[in-house]
């Protein structure tokens, strides 16, 4: 292989591609649906795969995405590039999933709707039999204990303790300031906690 091709092969720097995306903005801005097409291919791996951790495997996520892209489509030309334009788009994720985590804690309690075979694409490749199996009935039990937080403080556990990012990072995504997505987080936490040991004391019985 040429030093050439090698060149070719690699992933474009996270600059290059912030001016590919600022580029394809400011065209689909001025109507280029093609430009728009472009952006909706390059970032609708990481929007489903956020959306999905922080809402879960439900079949509400195609509908959603959908929603985002629209949102996202209607919102252009009020982008002036203060930022990212990925961070941009996934403020636009994290308010769609916090709307709809609210809605369905107001209209269905409780039960979360998890979709049983999209599970599998969260378990990790080349699991035994019985690991997927395990793997399967832990992520049903995580689902089931998120669904116990409110959508402000399941967004910022999932941003920062599942995720890993910096305050600061999930801060901006979520539109707050870092002390209040550190309480959020913690609080979330606290509440974890107590839901597990009430959980241990029910299988103890």
């Amino acid at each position: 292989m040429t030093r050439a091709s090698t060149v070719s092969l690699r992933r474009p720097s996270p600059a290059a591609e912030a001016a590919e995306d600022e580029r394809l903005v400011a065209a689909a801005a001025g109507g280029d649906r093609r430009a728009f097409a472009d952006l909706y291919r390059r970032h609708l791996d990481s929007v489903y795969a956020r959306l999905t951790r922080v809402i879960g495997p439900t079949p509400e996520r195609d509908d959603l995405v959908q929603q985002i892209f629209l949102d996202v489509y209607r919102a252009l030309r009020r982008f002036r590039g203060e930022a990212r334009f990925s961070t941009f788009l996934h403020r636009i994720v994290i308010n769609v999933a916090a709307e709809h985590l609210e809605r369905r804690r107001r209209g269905m309690g409780r039960n979360e709707r998890v979709d049983a075979g999209q599970l599998e694409s969260l378990i990790a490749p080349g699991a035994s039999p019985e690991q997927r199996a395990r793997q399967r009935e832990e992520l049903r039990r995580l689902f089931a204990l998120l669904e116990r937080l409110s959508p402000k403080r399941r967004t910022a556990f999932v941003l920062v303790a599942v995720e890993c990012l910096p305050l600061e990072e999930a801060a901006s995504l979520l539109d707050a300031n870092p002390a209040a997505v550190k309480q959020r987080v913690l609080e979330a936490r606290r509440e974890l906690a107590v839901a597990l040991e009430r959980v241990a004391e029910e299988r103890s019985t």
